[in-house]
């Protein structure tokens, strides 16, 4: 039986309907895939960022951690340079002060003639010559003079040596010494220097460690005391 034209265009929208729902059905599902898919390619992509972001500020922390622990570290060694400077310096006071303190010495003329003395004896005998030429300050020569023959007599005494001792009278210490004397050989060559700021230097580097210690205590950093 011949179907008529309405029943073939019926057939033919029924076609064309089913089509189209299958292609709307299809669609809709390559449009949830693609959703799904931009949706887990965008998670990953924000995860991707967000880690790169946590590592920079990361980075960042520690950049800043470090940065503090170096301006904390200079500002503790400038905090240490300091005292330590501060510390240099009062001991630099004290040993002016001694200094100064010398010229107490030379007013007391009977202490500061036996002080001469043995600052003559010790460099004759580390001179150990038979001339010797002594330098000292030119207030000094009256109160040095006296004493010549008695030290030549104490070294001969000690060593069985005779020793000349000459006053250089033309070239003399200067008066803004504190002090003392200075031996020489005849030609020069050899010389000691005993004036009395000499002898405060030769102390004063072995008593700084413990002028140190009665000023300050003793350090617990420090392994030696010199």
């Amino acid at each position: 039986m011949a179907l008529s034209d309405s029943d073939v265009q019926k057939q033919i929208n029924h076609m064309m309907a089913f089509i189209e729902q299958e292609a709307n059905e299809k669609a809709e599902e390559i449009d949830a895939k693609a959703e799904e898919e931009f949706n887990i390619e965008k998670g990953r992509l924000v995860q991707q960022q967000r880690l790169k972001i946590m590592e920079f500020f990361e980075r960042k922390e520690k950049q800043v951690e470090l940065q503090k622990k170096i301006q904390s570290s200079n500002m503790l060694n400038q905090s240490r340079l300091k005292v330590l400077k501060a510390r240099e310096d009062h001991i630099k006071n004290v040993l002016e002060d001694a200094r100064k303190q010398l010229t107490e010495v030379t007013r007391d003329t009977q202490r500061y003639q036996t002080v001469l003395k043995g600052l003559i004896a010790q460099a004759l005998f580390q001179l150990i010559e038979g001339h010797v030429l002594l330098r000292c300050r030119e207030v000094d020569v009256a109160i040095i003079e006296p004493l010549l023959d008695e030290c030549s007599a104490s070294y001969h005494e000690a060593t069985n040596l005779q020793v000349q001792i000459k006053i250089d009278r033309d070239n003399h210490l200067s008066a803004e010494s504190y002090g003392g004397v200075e031996l020489s050989t005849q030609q020069g060559k050899i010389k000691v220097v005993n004036t009395l700021e000499s002898r405060l230097e030769q102390i004063t580097s072995q008593i700084t460690p413990e002028i140190r210690m009665v000023l300050f205590g003793r350090n617990v950093n420090r392994r030696f005391t010199d």
